[in-house]
């Protein structure tokens, strides 16, 4: 393989690497209230285009099933909102008699509490070419459920999901309708127009990282944080890996995906007003976010770091289950 097949094969991780960098020598340009303004192009307008995108490339049927698979948003919900809080409580009681900051701790905690983000879950999932409508049924439900039981505004929740998720999410569907048969026939690239969204919001989350003071830690605290979030990221997605590829899961290799990171991500969209709501007035609110905020930019760089490796695992466990469903020939005698 020659070195520009290799780079145009590899363009997504190298798209990561320089919206990094480029984000590292200027975060002013995309952080909140910059020039690039992510706080309406990416939380409105980006966040939208995705759902727009989906809507079109998604065929009616497959939502409709999506809606229908009550076992895999049993699994997700369950995992997201009881074990995964609960197993990271468990792990604090451990954790609580190092010398880590106390801050620190009771913000992972806070951390294991929230919904998972109506973006990025959705837009790794599409990349991987995994149930796509099930990981957008269980973001937008995991937030619209917890936001809904919070102290955080429920109208304004509702309201920005719907404009952001489901009304494009229908336009898409209606427009999909009338160009059907051209939309068949050329094969736009979905996959790759959602993956330059995905490079858009990681620029302006690592922005934001790079520009935000409270993220002044010492060096120590801040490596021991930064490794206890990716190790806690890895070991979830592992489990939910074994959980839902278990022989009598019943889940299929795209449903697995959309299990994956759908179980494992955590909204800063909605944390960051709810740990404001929960502790408003608290002089350490400053430390209790550090690890949402790490965990937010490490959530979608590692997911992205894992696309080609998941979806090279999918794509072959799926020609494998077709092989052994495919009848037999009978043995001549």
């Amino acid at each position: 393989m020659g070195l520009l097949e290799r780079l145009r094969k590899e363009w997504f991780i190298l798209g990561i690497v320089l919206v990094i960098a480029v984000a590292r020598l200027e975060p002013a340009v995309g952080v909140k209230g910059g020039p690039l303004k992510p706080e309406i192009t990416i939380t409105y307008i980006a966040v939208s285009a995705i759902f727009f995108n989906s809507g079109l490339s998604l065929k009616t049927e497959e939502l409709t099933s999506a809606l229908m698979h009550v076992k895999l948003h049993l699994f997700v919900q369950i995992f997201t909102l009881v074990f995964f809080p609960t197993a990271i409580w468990l792990f604090l009681q451990l954790l609580s008699i190092t010398p880590i900051n106390e801050w620190l701790l009771k913000g992972l905690q806070t951390v294991g509490c929230m919904p998972p983000p109506v973006s990025s879950a959705v837009i790794l999932t599409k990349a991987v070419g995994g149930n796509e409508a099930a990981a957008i049924f269980n973001s937008a439900f995991g937030s619209f459920l917890l936001g809904s039981s919070s102290s955080v505004p429920f109208t304004s929740i509702f309201s920005q999901l719907f404009m952001t998720v489901v009304v494009p999410l229908i336009i898409g569907q209606i427009v999909r309708r009338y160009i059907k048969d051209w939309l068949e026939r050329k094969k736009p690239p979905f996959g790759a127009i959602s993956s330059c969204v995905l490079l858009m919001i990681i620029y302006t989350t690592f922005c934001d990282t790079f520009a935000n003071p409270n993220i002044d830690l010492d060096k120590f605290s801040l490596i021991i944080i930064v490794f206890i979030i990716f190790s806690i990221q890895m070991s979830f997605m592992f489990l939910t890996f074994i959980f839902s590829t278990r022989n009598n899961s019943s889940f299929t290799p795209a449903d697995t995906v959309a299990i994956i990171f759908c179980s494992t991500h955590k909204s800063l969209t909605l944390g960051i007003p709810m740990l404001k709501i929960v502790f408003a007035g608290y002089e350490h609110l400053s430390l209790i976010s550090v690890p949402l905020l790490i965990y937010h930019p490490a959530q979608i760089l590692l997911g992205s770091l894992l696309v080609p490796t998941i979806k090279s695992w999918m794509v072959s466990r799926q020609k494998a289950l077709k092989l052994t469903r495919q009848p037999k020939a009978p043995v001549k005698v």
